[in-house]
């Protein structure tokens, strides 16, 4: 790195240091400046630079400090000092740093003071003739450098929130990146075991009852047991090939290709999986939808709807049915995932089995959404309000 761009960091990590430093450097140069001047100059000089070391920590109110200084200035008649540049510092930072009508206020201020600049040479206060031409210059050069500055603290301001909007962007993308890859690979866990669950406990399931059944036969009906024997190593090598087929999958790489990212399009295909397997779901999708979603937000409705329904089959029990609702309304979007199981009784008794509740309120709450998720009278309920973007 180099050694401007460390000391710039150094700088931006350290604003207050940098604010005093550059008010005690200001306090020095314009008191050279002002070589031999009585010390109402100095004690003026002093109070409008004082400020000048808080200009970040209080914008408005250092640049309203600072003007109080000038107003006092003007009503007692004391000439310009060198140390009237903290007047356009002060509404630099107002600008960059304060809020946005508190900026206003001061670049109001500021003209307002170009104007009083103007009035002296006006009632020949400092100077001992009358000058049209004089009156004009001071308010032009008064008026554009508190404009200039203004302008220049409004635009640094632009910059500033728009580095910080970038930033907050990235570091979303970040957590959704990070949680989409543990998602897919929950994901990919729960197929692999679902295949898994379907081959080998099918297997043995047969295998196990074959060779009790050759066992007994081999005592009552011996020409009975070659075929039981048989038909356990038929299923065994059955088993086999289907094991070495999942474990292809997994060493295939970039060969097994990638999946689209689902949508809320893709809900309906979601439940008529989850009703294949046995589970009695019900979907409905009411109200109308007035903006569109984050496709991010749309990925998380989904998730929702998925981890929901995956909660149902692991704990809600036998015979448990469930419900999915999908509502727009001018806010945003509501998904509710209700059941009428053993509720959180079960979910309770499984060790990490909140885990999945926990990462899904973190995909919410990027997008500004809210969950609740806990037990109802009958059963279950998870329900997340993802809103619409703003503007």
């Amino acid at each position: 790195m180099d050694l401007h761009q460390r000391l710039a960091r150094w700088m931006r990590d350290r604003p207050r240091t940098v604010d005093v430093a550059v008010a005690v450097l200001l306090w020095l140069l314009t008191a050279v400046l002002a070589g031999r001047a009585d010390a109402t100059a100095a004690v003026v000089g002093t109070a409008l630079l004082v400020p000048v070391a808080v200009r970040r920590r209080w914008p408005i109110g250092t640049a309203l400090a600072v003007a109080a200084v000038c107003l006092v200035q003007w009503v007692f008649g004391i000439a310009p000092v060198p140390a009237q540049i903290a007047v356009p510092l002060v509404v630099y930072t107002a600008a960059a740093h304060g809020r946005r009508a508190g900026s206003r206020t001061v670049l109001g201020l500021g003209l307002t003071g170009a104007v009083l600049a103007a009035l002296p040479v006006y009632l020949q206060r400092w100077t001992p003739f009358f000058s049209a031409p004089a009156v004009v210059g001071v308010f032009l050069v008064c008026a554009l450098l508190v404009l200039v500055a203004w302008t220049f603290g409004d635009l640094a301001r632009t910059r500033r929130l728009r580095l910080k909007e970038l930033t907050e962007a990235n570091r979303r993308l970040r957590v959704e990146r990070e949680q989409e890859r543990a998602l897919a690979a929950a994901d990919e866990r729960t197929h692999i075991a679902r295949e898994m669950h379907d081959v080998i406990a099918h297997s043995l399931t047969v295998m196990i009852t074959q060779a009790d059944g050759a066992r007994y036969a081999s005592v009552q009906h011996p020409e009975a047991a070659p075929q039981a024997l048989e038909t356990i190593a038929e299923t065994g090598r059955a088993s086999l090939r289907e094991m070495r087929r999942l474990l292809g999958v997994l060493r295939a790489g970039a060969d097994t290709g990638t999946r689209p990212t689902p949508t809320l399009a893709d809900v309906a295909d979601l439940v008529g999986t989850i009703r294949s397997s046995g589970l009695e779901v019900e979907a409905r999708v009411t109200g109308r939808q007035r903006a569109a979603l984050a496709p991010g937000a749309e990925l998380t409705a989904y998730r929702v709807v998925q981890e929901g329904l995956t909660n149902v089959l692991k704990h809600a029990g036998p015979s448990a049915t469930a419900l999915v609702e999908l509502t727009w309304d001018f806010a945003g979007l509501t998904v509710i995932v209700d059941d009428d199981g053993r509720g959180a009784a079960a979910l309770d008794a499984t060790a990490g089995a909140r885990q999945g509740l926990v990462g899904m309120a973190e995909r919410i709450r990027l997008y500004d959404g809210t969950l609740r998720a806990g037990p109802t009278a009958t059963g279950f309920r998870i329900r997340a309000t993802l809103p619409y973007p703003e503007g």
